[in-house]
């Protein structure tokens, strides 16, 4: 007679794991990492490299020096680094890579209790992190004078380039956000693997879109533009589809998605730097716990709100 167990859920397993899903995320990051290396250079390669070379090994070492176990094989320092990487402009100081990285995995991610358990997405923090220290960096990413050599973005410009150009990524910017249809091909992709869900991409871009559209008096092209151009793109895709910083509910990811939106657009149009998409996810960040718990659903039967 077969015994009969009793558990908590989840009960049916998909068969993912960390390093499965990590390994999708590398995968559809890959268009967007050869078509940066085409447009700069090898100097992005160069960029990249490093970051995530630096990312891997600082969890290696932190997880040596306090005698935990290696976790370097979840991929999910490979997949830190990569996004920092894409996120920072190919003529940035190699050091200050060195040094977003450290900042990513020990402060943001490992000091925290290591995957899981950080609050806020360490890539972005790490970036925001080196806008905030490093004048160059601001200086490399948000130039006066749009120059694909020197990679400044095409929102700091005094006229926006065309359409086409912004899709294909023939314009400044960070290394993996200038190509709108590289990151289209990945996000796809993960939406094919099930590894994200369409509600946070989604309700960024729409929210990006009417904003400027009503703001640019209804100006179809201007409102298309400020979609792809910047980091829109890898950021409604990649950045702030992170399951760990992200809310857990249907409705949280629409909220969520709609801050991320409306702060990207506020900064661009009225702050101080033409771009917002990693000051707005990190703000967002902060604000999932309460997101969560405005937005779980009532128990059935029960009358009392429990987890989704």
């Amino acid at each position: 007679m077969s015994k009969l167990t009793v558990s908590v859920s989840p009960h049916i397993h998909s068969g993912k794991t960390t390093s499965k899903i990590m390994l999708d995320v590398i995968i559809a990051l890959l268009p967007a990492t050869i078509a940066g290396v085409v447009i700069f250079g090898l100097r992005a390669l160069l960029v990249i490299g490093v970051t995530v070379g630096a990312s891997v090994g600082f969890e290696a070492l932190f997880n040596l020096i306090i005698k935990k176990k290696q976790t370097i094989g979840d991929l999910s320092a490979v997949v830190t680094g990569l996004l920092l990487a894409l996120n920072l402009p190919a003529n940035i100081p190699i050091w200050q890579c060195v040094i977003g990285a450290l900042f990513a995995i020990i402060i943001v991610k490992c000091l925290f209790g290591g995957l899981g358990y950080n609050p806020v997405n360490p890539a972005i923090t790490a970036r925001v992190f080196m806008l905030v220290a490093f004048g160059s960096m601001a200086k490399a990413a948000f130039p006066t004078i749009v120059d694909t050599v020197a990679t400044s973005t095409p929102l700091s410009a005094e006229t926006m380039p065309k359409l086409l150009d912004l899709f294909l990524g023939i314009t400044g910017g960070a290394i993996g956000e200038t190509s709108a249809l590289a990151l289209l091909v990945g996000g796809i992709y993960l939406l094919v693997k099930r590894v994200i869900t369409w509600e946070i991409p989604v309700s960024i871009i729409v929210t990006v879109f009417l904003f400027a559209f009503f703001k640019e008096g209804f100006d179809f092209t201007l409102a298309l533009s400020q979609v792809l151009a910047g980091g829109v793109m890898i950021g409604a895709i990649f950045m702030a589809t992170d399951y760990v910083t992200s809310p857990s509910t249907l409705f949280g990811k629409l909220i969520f998605g709609v801050i991320i939106g409306l702060m990207t657009s506020l900064i661009r149009y009225f702050g101080s730097y033409p771009e917002g998409v990693s000051f707005a996810i990190l703000f967002a960040n902060i604000l999932v716990p309460y997101i969560n718990v405005w937005t779980r659903r009532k128990v059935f039967g029960t009358g009392v709100k429990g987890n989704e």
